[in-house]
């Protein structure tokens, strides 16, 4: 009996929506919005996108900029990557360890005009946080390359990082007089162990990293970096090594201090992201070697200047939204204005199943002009973007799939939830309202609607989180790092959630419609 009564109640609500299917497609005007809506997409979608002109100047005059954009690499794994640094190098054939010592590490942090080109002559003392300097075995010095690296930074301690990625905590505190930290990194095939210790006796390991097609050959030695403040500081740091030690397995030669050090700058010039305090490198003082740079090695954030894939979707998803409001409005509304409901709810007397049948068909459209219509604009406009000499960060096509799936739920779950309001509210004038002050107004609250999530403060970011504006979190597409000291916020491109949390925020506001609709058809509806 159970089995005969769900059975039932499954062909009950296919055959509620397939009834409603029949009245939403007969209806002429309500097809035409739906392909309107998909066009305004696709059009404001590219007129955004044939907008952006944005570059950054690489050459050091401003007046012979005509566009472009700082070169950023992408990295072993895949994804845009910062990487520019200062190596002392030799190559290493098979394998082997290499051991060093770092006695001191200090740094100067720009301190002029922020309309001045960066120089030492006006700095101040200072370390960044994600300053670093230790030992690396890398591929090549080719920006992008597979790395392992242990090393000391500016204030989170010791570390074991590879692939711009991963990361793993070794000795805490910093580098000072009192407290030289030794450093070790071992290859053995394709496997690099990163070691550390506070006495050059007792080590301990700290963890371990297998760059797959690592060749026989590689780079390994002494490396320093530091990060620009994303201040508009850039910065620089020092690292002093001693008790250097290269060891090939096997007869191999080892190497000292006194060997010859191949010393690399590597994503520092007009090209690249990073502008260097004036050059660095290597310097030698008897038996120690102090390098000197600049630049980061990491996952890069979206102060490397690009656009995303979604950049150009924002506007045309809001104008696509207003029109499937529209039409859900009038979709809940029409049969009470035309005293049509009695008839619908004589046929199908579960009032639940009304409003689930409704729900379907129309967060289907929904769903259906949002997917498609971003299917359509999103290769279209990066195309657009990069003919204009726009960088575009890259995103692999599961995420281009998670955004195109998200601007399709995101326009389903605002139609639904009008739906529900036009239920409660029976006249298409005041649900139209209300859906376009409920679910776009936050949006155009904030000043990013017409070219990203834009700047604002705590209001803003409010409105982002807590209210149905949150579901435009789908359209994030740039990175966060917790290797990489930078502001998320909404002005310098990120959503304050991520992208399905926003979406959940959206849901609680569609349940909140659709349950009181449920609760006004039982009782006034009766």
């Amino acid at each position: 009996m159970t089995a005969l009564l769900a059975s039932r109640g499954r062909s009950g609500l296919r055959d509620a929506t397939r009834a409603e299917w029949t009245k939403f497609r007969t209806v002429r005007g309500w097809r035409v919005a739906l392909a309107l809506a998909a066009g305004l997409l696709v059009l404001f979608s590219y007129l955004q996108a044939h907008g952006k002109h944005t570059g950054y100047c690489t050459t050091p005059s401003p007046t012979s900029c005509v566009g472009g954009h700082p070169y950023v690499p992408d990295g072993a794994g895949g994804g845009a990557v910062a990487d520019a640094y200062e190596l002392a190098s030799r190559s290493l054939a098979g394998d082997g360890t290499i051991t060093a010592r770092i006695t001191s590490f200090s740094g100067r942090i720009w301190a002029g005009p922020s309309n001045e080109a960066p120089s030492l002559a006006h700095t101040r003392p200072g370390l960044a946080a994600w300053s670093k300097a230790g030992l690396m075995v890398t591929s090549s010095t080719r920006q992008g390359a597979a790395y392992a690296a242990v090393m000391a930074t500016g204030a989170h301690g010791v570390r074991f990082q590879y692939d711009y990625t991963h990361d793993a905590p070794g000795l805490a505190g910093a580098v000072s007089p009192v407290a030289a930290r030794w450093l070790r990194l071992t290859r053995t095939g394709d496997t690099i162990t990163g070691y550390d210790s506070s006495d050059g006796t007792t080590w301990h390991r700290i963890g371990s990293a297998r760059l797959v097609g690592l060749p026989s050959t590689v780079r390994v030695g002494l490396f320093t970096t530091s990060p620009n403040t994303y201040g508009g500081q850039a910065t620089r740091a020092t690292a002093a090594f001693d008790h250097i030690a290269l060891r090939p397995s096997g007869d191999g030669p080892s190497a000292g201090a006194a060997a010859t050090w191949r010393a690399t700058s590597t994503g520092i010039g007009p090209r690249d992201f990073y502008t260097a305090l004036g050059r660095g490198g290597e310097r030698r003082h008897g038996e120690t070697i102090l390098v000197t740079g600049s630049g980061d090695i990491a996952l890069a954030v979206a102060d490397a200047g690009p656009d995303t894939a979604s950049d150009s979707l924002l506007f045309g998803l809001v104008v696509a939204m207003i029109v499937l409001i529209v039409v859900a409005a009038m979709f809940a509304t029409s049969e009470y204005r035309r005293g049509l409901i009695l008839t619908t709810l004589a046929a199908t007397p579960r009032r639940g199943r009304v409003l689930a049948a409704k729900a379907v068909v129309i967060g289907a459209c929904g769903f259906a002009v949002g997917a498609v219509a971003s299917a359509v604009a999103v290769p279209f406009a990066e195309h657009v973007m990069r003919a204009n000499g726009n960088y575009i960060y890259p995103a692999g096509p599961l995420t281009v799939m998670r955004v195109i799936a998200g601007c399709g739920l995101l326009v389903a779950l605002s139609a639904v939830a009008v739906l529900g309001l036009g239920t409660i509210l029976r006249r298409s004038p005041v649900a139209i309202l209300a859906g376009v002050v409920v679910f776009i107004l936050p949006a155009f609250t904030g000043p990013g609607v017409l070219g990203g999530p834009g700047g604002g403060g705590s209001a803003v970011r409010w409105l982002y989180t807590v209210t149905p504006a949150a579901g435009f979190s789908v359209l994030g597409l740039l990175p966060r790092s917790p290797l990489v000291s930078f502001p998320y916020t909404m002005g310098n491109g990120y959503y304050p959630l991520p992208p399905w949390a926003g979406l959940l925020v959206l849901c609680a506001y569609v349940g909140t419609a659709l349950a009181a609709a449920m609760m006004v058809l039982r009782r006034r509806d009766a």
